[in-house]
């Protein structure tokens, strides 16, 4: 089923188009997500809500993109937003420890299911070191350095110029060589 004629069918709410979307794009958008969230149980239910978000929006989707870059747009959104609401719970928590008990360990180190056993070690330092990168740096790294995507379609995603991605871009990376420094002399 080529994109027009899924979009198509989704605008109807075909159940067979929903299903072929999920499977079509589950595995991009989770590890979209997964990427931005570095939790896989947030990760997964993120990646549910994009797509229930998108069997709600479909019929207001106009094609100024395309599906797949309107589907990581939905994806990236999504998982900032959780990132936001992850921060101000933290600080709420800072803030009223007696109102909202901690339930989330900071020295958590997320291992990436992707990453070969003996690279964990340096992937999660890696890994560390994007989650203290600004917003846009961070996703802007991950969706160019992690996820593979084109400098083209993450400017579509991120709705920035090309030349806004490759700064974005080379500012990730200094900030990342400043902040892994210690684990390259060690």
């Amino acid at each position: 089923m080529n994109e027009q004629d899924l979009i198509l069918q989704l605008k109807k709410r075909n159940e067979a188009a929903y299903h072929h979307l999920v499977n079509a794009y589950r595995t991009r958008v989770f590890n979209t997500v997964l990427n931005i969230l570095q939790d896989a149980e947030e990760a997964d239910d993120t990646a549910q809500e994009v797509f229930i978000q998108v069997y709600h929006a479909i019929a207001s989707f106009k094609g100024d993109s395309s599906l797949t870059t309107w589907l990581y747009r939905i994806a990236v959104r999504k998982a900032l937003d959780k990132l936001r609401q992850r921060k101000n719970r933290q600080r709420l928590q800072k803030l009223l420890p007696w109102w909202m008990p901690n339930d989330e360990n900071p020295n958590q180190v997320f291992h990436h299911p992707g990453i070969a056993l003996e690279n964990k070690e340096r992937a999660a330092e890696l890994f560390k070191a994007i989650n203290e990168l600004p917003e846009k740096q961070k996703v802007a790294f991950t969706l160019i350095k992690v996820q593979g995507i084109k400098y083209d379609e993450a400017s579509e995603i991120m709705q920035q110029s090309i030349k806004a991605i490759e700064s974005l871009i080379s500012r990730a990376k200094q900030n990342l060589q400043k902040q892994l420094q210690h684990y390259k002399n060690s």
